[in-house]
């Protein structure tokens, strides 16, 4: 018996639409499955993952600090997918923006003139830095014809040791009793704070600026289409004069500098000074995101609420009801592959034919 994938004739955006709710609601109640055989009654799993964190003031703010990197991270890792290169180091990129733009914050430290450049300072070197890092498997993927998928993912680790060497060794707080971690960064090189005694700060706002400029890019600009027009079909592309090479290091420009000024503003916003760890995973978390919104600018802000969502709710979970963290994200790989499933489900009619073996795409 073989399986056949043919493309529909007719796509319902109404389908379209609904394809991904289905999606969600079917990842709930596989994740309800899972938790009543865990013991735990479902309905009260299902309050403390998804109507607890929305209950409350601090708990809000803490969905929207989450994915605020999660957005802005998968915005530009959207333009490499959309293009099908594969830009898997973002973790890195963003490591590399939060140790420049951290490195700038330490150097003015105390610094007696006027402050109002270094925040600016700080945002330029960690979107650099991005640039820079990512630069690295495109010009290796454009000359030597190296797998990104590779160089990309292993310069995650390169930047997580430097930035673990740089806080116990030059950028270490001198008067910090030997812990690895910087100084404290000073007002001058923080994100300000959108209302007075909370912690929501200005990387709320860039993340958002981010999504609507990705958006418009993507769809009202000559490049945006060449983006486009590459991922769907990159032998027609190049037959319309569009340059594999200039592409390449165009999305990965674009994706490397969105994850480094995530990392800076974590670094400049939350965290408030270096120290060995800086990410909790946003840059592979980003990967999630992106997929889950379709790669599009307007999916990947419902997707990065919808992760930070259950982020929040799962470290919950994990203190109230004493489930495992791992079920949270056992949840997030579970949400992925059912909403790509029922995106193939949207697209192609499956068709059973007797004999054969394995699955093949057909073209109608």
């Amino acid at each position: 018996m073989r399986l056949d994938l043919l493309p529909r004739a007719h796509r319902s955006p109404w389908l379209d639409l609904l394809a991904p709710a289905l999606a969600f609601l079917a990842a709930v109640l596989l994740g309800g499955i899972a938790v009543a055989a865990l013991g735990v009654p479902p309905e009260q799993a299902f309050v403390t993952y998804f109507v607890a964190p929305l209950s409350e003031v601090w708990s809000l703010q803490e969905v929207a600090l989450k994915a605020a990197p999660l957005a802005l991270i998968a915005t530009g890792l959207a333009f490499c997918y959309r293009a099908n290169l594969w830009n898997i180091g973002a973790e890195g990129q963003y490591v590399a923006g939060g140790l420049a733009g951290g490195w700038v914050a330490v150097a003015a430290h105390g610094f007696q003139g006027p402050t109002v450049w270094i925040l600016p300072a700080m945002l330029l070197a960690g979107t650099l830095a991005g640039i820079a890092y990512a630069m690295i498997p495109a010009l290796l993927r454009v000359r030597l014809g190296v797998s990104e998928i590779l160089t990309s993912l292993m310069l995650v680790y390169v930047a997580q040791l430097l930035l673990d060497y740089m806080v116990r060794g030059p950028l270490r707080d001198p008067q910090g009793y030997n812990f690895p971690q910087s100084v404290s960064f000073e007002d001058a090189a923080r994100l300000p704070l959108l209302m007075e005694g909370e912690s929501l700060h200005a990387g709320v706002l860039i993340g958002l600026l981010a999504i609507v400029l990705a958006a418009l890019v993507l769809a009202r600009t000559l490049f945006g289409f060449e983006v486009r027009a590459v991922g769907a079909s990159p032998r027609a592309a190049r037959f319309a004069g569009f340059s594999d090479a200039r592409l390449t290091l165009s999305v990965f420009a674009i994706s490397g500098g969105a994850a480094g000024l995530a990392g800076i503003c974590e670094v400049g916003g939350r965290i408030g000074q270096l120290q060995p760890e800086i990410s909790p995973g946003y840059g592979f978390t980003a990967i999630i995101v992106a997929f889950l919104g379709r790669l599009s600018p307007p999916g990947i802000l419902v997707a990065a609420l919808v992760i930070a969502l259950t982020t929040i709710g799962g470290e919950g979970a994990q203190i109230d009801l004493k489930l495992p963290l791992d079920l949270t994200r056992a949840f997030q790989g579970l949400l992925l592959g059912l909403v790509l499933g029922a995106d193939v489900l949207t697209r192609y009619h499956v068709r059973i034919v007797p004999g054969g073996a394995g699955a093949r795409v057909g073209q109608g």
